[in-house]
């Protein structure tokens, strides 16, 4: 069986539908029910709804061999997994965002309000920019109207709830979509059950802007 874990929500739904067109069927999945793991013998695959910021510690600590997880979250954890595909859905990106008059003084170091602190280190890190980083879990856009922060490191999807805040997206930091991950020794041990599947599921993806959807084959994040 090949162990999968599958993200919960909208997103988790979407994923579901590739690895069944995929030739990864398993209809108990879509049963309106409470429980949280499902196989299919017959397909040799079992999958386990979980949090979609754990997917990765379950991948990560094997407890699943393959699972789906943002690109926001292997970037910001960092998780000793492999990468396998970009499946091209759940694209969003991670911005800067501002009040619409807003304007950076360098000569001062900027206050950043974000829940991806390893990830604003390294994109502030990389331009010079001294920054103060205020780690929030939540109503992230409340920061700078009440003057906790100058500006808002978060993911946008369509940016409705920036403009309802009357804030605006200034600067893109990363384009981010949901990745097909595997765990080291899963691969190592199931490489051609899973190698199989990912080439399936790479069949089945949304093109890329530029193409297919992007197989690693250096398999890294």
């Amino acid at each position: 069986m090949i162990n999968v874990a599958l993200p919960k929500g909208r997103l988790g739904d979407q994923v579901y539908k590739l690895f069944a067109t995929a030739g990864f069927p398993c209809p108990a999945v879509e049963e309106d029910n409470r429980k949280l793991i499902f196989e299919n013998q017959q397909a040799g695959v079992r999958y386990f709804w979980v949090k979609p910021s754990d997917v990765a510690i379950y991948v990560e600590r094997g407890a699943a061999d393959i699972g789906v997880a943002g690109k926001d979250i292997l970037l910001e954890y960092t998780p000793d997994v492999y990468e396998l595909l970009d499946l091209n859905i759940g694209k969003c990106r991670m911005a800067v965002a501002a009040q619409k008059d807003f304007r950076d003084n360098t000569d001062r170091t900027l206050r950043v309000a974000t829940k991806f602190k390893n990830i604003v280190r390294e994109y502030y890190g990389n331009r010079g920019r001294a920054i103060d980083i205020i780690k929030l879990n939540g109503s992230i856009e409340l920061a700078p109207i009440l003057n906790l922060s100058d500006v808002i490191v978060d993911i946008v999807e369509t940016g409705t709830t920036l403009k309802e805040n009357n804030l605006e997206a200034i600067e893109t930091v990363i384009p981010l979509s949901a990745r097909l991950i595997a765990n080291k020794a899963s691969f190592q041990f199931k490489s051609s059950r899973i190698e199989r599947l990912c080439s399936q599921m790479k069949a089945q993806c949304p093109p890329l802007e530029k193409g297919a959807c992007t197989y690693d084959s250096d398999f890294n994040i």
